[in-house]
């Protein structure tokens, strides 16, 4: 079977690395790939969805897997459907529930899907009446996709004023920011959780934890994540209710609305004395959440994603190892707001089992690995106990380099204590 992917980060890397795995698929194109997927594929010079739809009609394909959400909001995956190939990615209407917090918010509270309070904007003026009645802290998002940055956790009301009018007034995030969702700040537990899903049927994983902020003890601004560590402790009853009170009206909303949803839902949740509630959806694979749970899956991941393509999900058996893996990202100089590009990268022998370095935001300019974006590298490792898997990642992070490197030292450290 012939598989392309579609993007360029660690997440596709990581989805790239275990694919290449699969007895079932004999060909991986990257589209457009990084240095790392050009070692288990071939890199393919297609960014934009017209690139590659004209790729696709010269270089037929089983099966497309989309990473990034852009391509999702843009339509690709119907685009792809009427070229008579199989995708696995909801369709633009489908994946509504991510480009668009607005309509997210709506359809929970028509489909009654647990989540905060919440207001939406597009005059500053309105927004900033409406912050000095409320008490703090408040969340203040920007409506459209804003490669996880779009979220501003305002302590006071002169973070929610400049939170405002940057995103409304100065256009911070462009047409991203032209509407605001403004919601109340929920206490508890945060947990990333994933499902694969047919349309129908909806599978779901181990639940993770992402670490969001720049900086060690969850300060700073937010990142589009600085680390993962799966699975964390989440009770039976607790997954059984986020699928039932989630996941499944989420697959059942959308389908009645003629929007059915094939590809992963990603939910960020948090564990309130209310019970789970939505944080915001997600229609794809997070990052770097892949880059932990690849190293966790057993299951041949070309049968699940062809399964979900092709509405066979509860054909599969979908196993996971009983151990822990981790993610931890080195990020270039001056992320998130202005990273700093073109450093060069290097990357000492290190030998240690069950650890993967996983490309993200790097070039090869004459031979030499180079900095090309913010999130620059994910050290992935797995381990019996957590703290096996985390000493491997940090123990291997020591063996690279890079002028600015930065990166958390507490990753998963909560849940060792």
């Amino acid at each position: 079977m012939k598989v392309l992917l579609v993007g360029s980060g660690g997440r596709e890397h990581a989805l790239a690395w275990k694919l290449k795995q699969s007895k079932r698929v004999t060909d991986i194109y990257i589209a457009p790939g990084n240095p790392g997927t050009e070692e288990l594929g071939e890199n393919i010079p297609a960014e934009t969805s017209q690139e590659i739809l004209e790729w696709l009609k010269s270089n037929r394909v089983d099966l497309v897997v989309i990473g990034p959400d852009q391509y999702l909001a843009e339509g690709l995956t119907d685009s792809i459907q009427e070229l008579g190939i199989k995708v696995f990615g909801p369709t633009k209407l489908a994946a509504e529930i991510e480009w668009s917090k607005s309509y997210a918010k709506q359809f929970m509270e028509e489909e009654c899907i647990p989540t905060a309070r919440h207001k939406v904007f597009n005059s500053s003026d309105e927004a900033k009446k409406y912050v000095s009645t409320q008490s703090f802290p408040l969340v203040i998002k920007a409506d459209g996709l804003a490669a996880g940055k779009g979220v501003v956790i305002a302590q006071d009301l002169a973070e929610a004023v400049e939170a405002i009018e940057g995103m409304l007034d100065k256009k911070t995030f462009g047409e991203s920011g032209a509407r605001i969702v403004i919601e109340e700040y929920l206490e508890g537990r945060e947990i990333s959780v994933h499902a694969f899903c047919d349309g129908n049927i909806a599978v779901l994983f181990p639940a993770s934890k992402d670490h969001k902020r720049i900086f060690e003890g969850d300060t700073g601004p937010n990142t589009g994540g600085m680390g993962t560590v799966a699975p964390v402790p989440v009770s039976q009853e607790e997954m059984d209710l986020i699928r039932d009170l989630v996941i499944l009206p989420t697959l059942t909303g959308l389908k009645k609305r003629g929007q059915p949803f094939n590809g992963l839902l990603f939910p960020g949740i948090m564990l309130t004395s209310e019970g789970p509630k939505v944080i915001e959806f997600n229609a794809r694979f997070g990052d770097p959440e892949t880059q932990s749970y690849m190293l966790l899956l057993e299951t041949d991941l070309f049968e699940i994603l062809d399964a979900c393509a092709s509405g066979t999900l509860e054909e599969i058996d979908i196993r996971w190892s009983n151990q822990f893996a981790c993610c931890i990202i080195l990020a270039a100089k001056g992320y998130p707001a202005r990273p700093e590009k073109g450093a060069p990268i290097t990357i000492l022998p290190f030998k240690s089992e069950n650890t993967v370095i996983f490309h993200a935001g790097t070039t090869l300019s004459n031979g030499e690995l180079r900095v090309s974006g913010g999130r620059v590298l994910g050290v992935s490792a797995r381990g019996e106990t957590l703290k096996e898997a985390l000493d491997k990642a940090y123990k291997k992070i020591d063996q690279i380099d890079f002028q600015g490197k930065q990166f958390r030292e507490d990753i998963g450290e909560s849940l060792l204590t």
